[in-house]
């Protein structure tokens, strides 16, 4: 069971930010003096189980979200060197699926947690609606936002709590308590919230206040940002309950009103919403490799429990509780929708395709459109009840959209949050059937001179810059960044397009900035001089592809031709900082395809020639300032045909110190002649590979998976002689 802090009747941990009071009361918050020993009175564990789990997280060791010279930081303790230099990337991809199940929370205990905490903190169900701080939260980030949990018509406050440990990491969590007797009208819970976002804001000017509402809670959190246009908010709405005129829940009202036996029907009725369709998930287990008697038993377990499930649930929504909380929906979603205009906060809509209750897909969609600056992540195959759904982290969703920020502007540098290792484990493992069939081989160049298979060869202070070739449609980026981090804990930040970050003024024109998530969590950043000097000075690891789309677009016949801009402002500005300039290069990844139909063939089609100059004219403010056919590059999709699979051969070449040159590469001529000697050092990069790679017996892909088969298919795949 999650253990639970409450301070003074449920009003947060204070941070004090006015001199002290006689008054234990500040705002509706304790003042700081009076914390500890409230605490310890009021706290729903007993102080014993307060102090274990406190004692706890502070020895616990764990990777900490910070970078330091380019390289991922480890915790301090542990059991010696040895224990300090392993990777905790590559120890999270050994993990079992029955360990990392183990370790998370299940729908049975968010029942348990809701039925303690209703008894031991209600007393019976009554008091007024108040703020706790979840203890399992522990430690986070200095500068956290503040992150307010509005909860949907359960109002428990605990639909977080499969969320808390991560979230907890980088958020000052609130959640809002209301009791399960407790009659405060919706513009009563607005108040609420918007007096503790009030005196947030002023104790805190330049912090966001983050207002995470699920369905009912999604309304408050509108309203709350409509009233208050002044404060720096940011919301993140799932399934926000302002489509319910079309939910199937508001014919239940005047049902619920003349016949309360309809109580015993829309409790199962709530109750499949919330689990899910256990078939569905018994199935996607099935397709993961669980063995069959592990889904048949799961299954079984799930449908025993779910009976169990109906006396808890019946406790948070009795009768009166029921027709109360859902003639509050009505309510809410026509104050918000009357509302929306007056939204300018910035908003992230979570939307769930199967969500039973309200049709939360095509109202997010609706909002997507209404809200000015509105972002939209959809979840094809999760239920009304998203945070409580095992695949949803909401921390990596928020940072994926490069939503986190901890300031008024985002810095994607000094706000970045690199992944943890389940979050890297969950994107390793959607690429896996790419990395066994692309097998890539890397190659560094060691001090002594000799070529050495693996990454052992580049540099691991930083900060280093990474220049190479832009492989067609980009994907050598995902063997690169994952083996930079499973073998030497380096994460690679790539320098990227601002499209990828941009939402468009027209639908339909470019995929949807959701697929580009991946990208951004794993620290790309878009191309600005800005974002370059503040990655170098931070002595991070960067990845440049100067080629950028010209090359990964490249026309026909095109293959491994660099297309590089003529000005070299990259190398002035790794000298500046004493950068390391590491030239690549890559090769493999256009035996997978060929261009068929590029550029030059959509020119000629009238219609298509229209598409890309509409689509370059939404992006004419996002020029990266490259020169010549990089920087004029219109964004458009190539035609392509598959080819059978080859194999991905990277080669990272001396580096190239800058250490000492900033004097010597002020000057332009100078400074063009080292940018000329990388872009040279690139190109035999690449002529090194291409000519190794005919003599590599497991080229061909049917050569490696026959080797796997019989090695192992987490084998390593031998290649030619270095």
């Amino acid at each position: 069971m999650s253990t639970v802090t409450t301070v003074g009747s449920f009003f947060p941990p204070v941070r004090c930010c006015a001199p002290p009071s006689t008054s234990p009361l500040s705002n509706g918050r304790l003042k700081l003096n009076h914390v500890s020993n409230t605490a310890r009175r009021l706290a729903v564990s007993t102080e014993q189980a307060i102090s274990s789990e406190t004692t706890t997280e502070r020895n616990e060791t764990t990777m900490r979200n910070h970078v330091s010279n380019g390289r991922l930081k480890e915790s301090e303790e542990g059991e010696g060197m040895k224990e300090k230099q392993k990777n905790p990337y590559a120890l999270e991809l050994v993990k079992t699926e029955m360990e990392l199940r183990s370790s998370r929370k299940s729908l049975e205990d968010y029942f348990e947690d809701s039925k303690n905490f209703i008894a031991k903190s209600d007393g019976g169900g009554g008091g007024p609606p108040r703020w706790f701080s979840p203890l399992e939260c522990g430690s986070r980030l200095d500068n956290s936002p503040l992150l307010l949990f509005l909860p949907g018509i359960d109002g428990i406050g605990l639909g977080l709590s499969k969320q808390h440990s991560t979230l907890g990491k980088i958020f000052d969590i609130w959640c809002l308590h209301i009791p399960v007797k407790d009659r405060t009208s919706f513009l009563g819970l607005v108040k609420l919230i918007e007096r503790t976002v009030r005196s947030e804001s002023y104790c805190f000017p330049n912090r966001p206040i983050y207002l995470a509402g699920e369905s009912l809670g999604a309304c408050l959190a509108l309203a709350v940002a409509a009233r208050n246009p002044d404060v720096d908010l940011v919301l993140v709405l799932a399934n926000p309950a302002t489509s319910f005129e079309k939910s199937q829940l508001q014919p239940l009202i005047p049902l619920l009103e003349v016949l309360p036996f309809q109580h015993q029907l829309t409790i199962p009725y709530m109750l499949s919403s919330m689990t899910g369709d256990s078939l569905r998930m018994a199935m996607d287990n099935a397709v993961k490799g669980f063995p069959l008697e592990q889904t048949i038993g799961g299954l079984s377990q799930d449908l025993v429990a779910m009976s169990s499930y109906l006396n808890a649930l019946a406790n948070i929504l009795p009768t009166e509780t029921l027709l109360w909380k859902l003639q509050m929906l009505k309510t809410a979603s026509a104050y918000a929708n009357s509302r929306l205009h007056a939204v300018k906060s910035q908003t992230l809509v979570l939307s769930s395709g199967r969500d039973q209750l309200l049709p939360s897909e095509e109202e997010g969609q609706r909002l997507y459109v209404a809200l000015p600056k509105c972002e939209i992540r959809k979840f094809n195959d999760s239920g009304h009840f998203l945070f409580l759904e095992h695949d949803v982290d909401l921390a990596n969703i928020i940072k994926g959209a490069s939503c986190y920020r901890r300031g008024k502007y985002l810095d994607y540098i000094s706000d970045y949050i690199p992944p943890t290792p389940p979050e890297f484990k969950k994107l390793y493992d959607s690429n896996r059937l790419f990395m066994l069939a692309t097998s890539p081989v890397m190659l560094s160049y060691f001090q002594d001179g000799k070529i050495v298979r693996g990454l052992a060869g580049v540099p691991s202070e930083g900060p280093v810059l990474y220049v190479g070739y832009h492989m067609l449609m980009g994907f050598e980026v995902i063997p690169l960044i994952s083996n930079f981090l499973l073998e030497r804990n380096i994460l690679i930040r790539g320098i990227t397009h601002p499209m990828l970050y941009v939402k468009l003024k027209k639908e339909g024109m470019m995929p949807p900035l959701q697929q580009f998530d991946v990208v951004r969590t794993m620290g790309a950043v878009p191309a600005s001089g800005s974002n370059f000097y503040k990655l170098m000075s931070s002595k991070a690891h960067a990845l440049l592809y100067p080629g950028g789309m010209r090359e990964a677009y490249h026309r026909k016949g095109e293959e491994y031709k660099l297309f590089w801009p003529e000005k070299s402002e990259f190398v002035r500005m790794a000298s500046r900082f004493g950068a390391k300039i590491v030239p690549f290069g890559v090769v493999g990844e256009d035996d997978f395809g060929e261009v068929v139909f590029d550029y030059d063939d959509q020119m000629k089609i009238p219609f298509l020639r229209d598409y890309i100059k509409g689509l370059s004219e939404e992006f004419v403010s996002l020029r990266t300032g490259a020169d010549g056919e990089v920087g004029q590059q219109d964004p458009h999709h190539v035609g392509i045909v598959p080819k059978f699979p080859g194999r991905f051969y990277y080669y990272f070449g001396k580096p190239i110190e800058t250490e000492g040159r900033r004097q010597e590469l002020r000057d332009r001529e100078k400074a063009h002649e080292l940018y000329l000697h990388v872009k040279s050092e690139v190109e035999n990069c690449i002529a090194f590979l291409k000519e190794k790679r005919e003599s590599d017996p497991y080229r061909n892909i049917l050569a490696r998976l026959a080797y796997q088969a019989s090695h192992g298919f987490d084998a390593e795949v031998p290649t030619f002689e270095i």
